[in-house]
């Protein structure tokens, strides 16, 4: 198993792509996001992409034009030119921005959580590079910090290049409606989080949709923490937390525990 998740990722709760409002003009994943969750005292979760030239960018979609006024895949484009693209709905200009910059801000103020997203396309074994771009960039950094992945593939690349560093699942239903591109059967063997053990998580996040599913008890009864994702208001917030330890927020503010 890797180390042990540090307590304040289960005590905090945890921003959604940072702390993002396009109403307020901070996009998901954007630098203000990330300063507006450290100066309320929350919790990070932030997503990874590669670009052309190996530099971890903070973004979340694999194509640009969602958040951006460009299209293309993200990885076609070197980090500077990423640098250079402005996210939608940004009232002071923020742009892609690299893992180091968001590591500057955040400076072990609040827990950071990175999900490296898949880079191999049907969640399978062509992963390395992103994650051991990652590991090296997080060599000096002396803040709470975890990743985690979908993919398990990415998160034992991952551990093995940072293996102080704790990793965990992200884990689904894995509903062939959501997962077009990844094989059938690929899904159903994922279903059950039978990669837990192999890969040496410290943790889950999990669909707050499906905290009931037998296999998030199982993995709860031997004291493993359960983080969710994503939570929408207070009320959700409440069910979730009968299962799970800490939440994955956006949309509302939740408390604090001080």
């Amino acid at each position: 198993m890797s180390p042990k998740l540090p307590e304040d990722f289960l005590r905090i709760p945890i921003a959604h792509r940072a702390l993002h409002d396009i109403a307020a003009g901070r996009p998901e994943n954007s630098l203000e996001a990330v300063k507006a969750a450290v100066d309320a005292g929350y919790g990070i979760e932030i997503d990874l992409q590669p670009s052309a030239d190996g530099h971890p960018m903070v973004f979340h979609d694999y194509h640009l034009g969602r958040l951006t006024d460009q299209t293309g895949p993200v990885h076609l484009h070197d980090a500077d030119t990423l640098g250079g693209m402005a996210l939608s709905g940004s009232d002071l200009g923020d742009t892609i921005s690299t893992l180091r910059k968001v590591l500057e801000i955040v400076a072990g103020k609040v827990p950071l959580l990175i999900e490296i997203k898949d880079q191999d396309g049907a969640l399978g074994p062509d992963t390395g590079a992103l994650e051991r771009a990652t590991a090296r960039v997080l060599e000096e950094y002396d803040g709470p910090v975890a990743v985690m992945s979908f993919n398990p593939h990415a998160v034992a690349a991952f551990a093995e290049a940072a293996p102080d560093i704790p990793v965990g699942l992200v884990t689904d239903t894995f509903t062939t409606e959501e997962w077009g591109l990844v094989p059938p059967g690929r899904l159903t063997e994922l279903i059950g989080i039978p990669d837990f053990d192999r890969v040496g998580a410290s943790f889950i996040s999990h669909r707050a949709e499906a905290l009931g599913a037998a296999n998030v008890a199982r993995l709860k009864a031997r004291g493993v923490p359960i983080l969710t994702w994503t939570i929408r208001s207070p009320e959700e917030e409440a069910r979730a937390r009968e299962v799970a330890d800490n939440i994955t927020f956006e949309g509302y503010l939740p408390p604090i525990p001080r």
